[in-house]
Parts: C-alpha cells; structure tokens; sequence
C-alpha cells in the first residue's frame, strides 16, 4: 500500500524506524493542500504537522509517498493516533512525471493554531524535506517556522539520535 508522508515521516530515518518495510517511491504532490503545524500532539502538546485542505488549486503539500506493508499499516497508525486527533483520508498524488498515484494520508482533526512545534519534531520535517530535495522555496517556508526549545533534554537528545 501507498502512504504519502509529508511530515516528520519524510525523514526517511524516522520512518524505518517505525515502519522498517517503507521504500520510497518518489516525491509528490498534494494539490489544494497546504501544510499547517496547527495538530495537538497527543504526547507533549506542541503542534504536529497537517495536511490542511484549502480547495484552493494554487495550494501544494509536497510529501513523499512510501510502499509500506499491510502489515505495519496498522503500527503506524497506533503511532500516528490514528482516531485520536489523526484521522486516514485517500488521495490522488500528482508525481514528478505528471502521472498520479493513489495513497493513504493523514489529516488532523484535533488543531489548535496557536500551537508551535518543538524543536527537534520540526527539525524531522526540515531534513525530510532536504533528503528528499524539495523545492528550495517550500524547505524555506518550513524553516522559517517558530518553534519551541524542548525543555527535556533528554527527549530532543533521543529523537535526533537516528542522524548520529
């Protein structure tokens, strides 16, 4: 099945750690999607990414859409909270070569705008992008996001190991 990340789940060192089947496909598009780091983390109350639908066509969620198990389907959506503030939408992704291919995405339901990232979740998302060469353009608007410093230490130390 096909799971298109565009999140913290673009790392692909964050992703085989929670779903060791993932093999990257390509890159793609959502249209009429923007991202928005607006989701109530169900752990720690900082903002999760989202895949915020817009209808408006000049908006587009880059992501990168994964082969994943059937399998591990399910362990990923235990992680992700998957009716718990997640919940899994189909959708139509517009690839490099102008072709489209279905995948599985999720979207919050639990937001909260004023919300800002913790520091190492966003830097998950800012090297996912990078790894997998996002429009420069789209890696600055991340990058330019307000976050927050962890406070526990050992927390951020443990999330940015897998880049040691």
């Amino acid at each position: 099945m096909h799971y298109f990340s565009y999140g913290s789940n673009m790392s692909i060192k964050r992703l085989l750690e929670r779903v060791p089947s993932a093999k990257k496909v390509d890159v793609g598009i959502l249209e009429k999607h923007e991202l928005q780091f607006h989701k109530v983390s169900n752990n720690d109350g900082s903002a999760k990414c989202d895949a915020c639908e817009t209808g408006n066509s000049e908006h587009m969620l880059f992501g990168v859409v994964f082969h994943i198990s059937n399998q591990e389907k399910l362990e990923l959506d235990k992680i992700e909270g998957l009716g718990y503030g997640y919940e899994q939408k189909d959708v139509k992704i517009l690839l490099h070569n102008g072709s489209t291919i279905n995948a599985f995405t999720y979207y919050a339901t639990n937001i909260n705008p004023e919300l800002k990232p913790l520091d190492w979740y966003k830097e998950h998302v800012i090297r996912g992008a990078r790894e997998n060469e996002l429009p420069t353009e789209y890696i600055r608007r991340i990058e330019i996001i307000e976050y927050i410093e962890d406070t526990d230490a050992e927390r951020r130390d443990n999330e940015l190991s897998i880049y040691r």
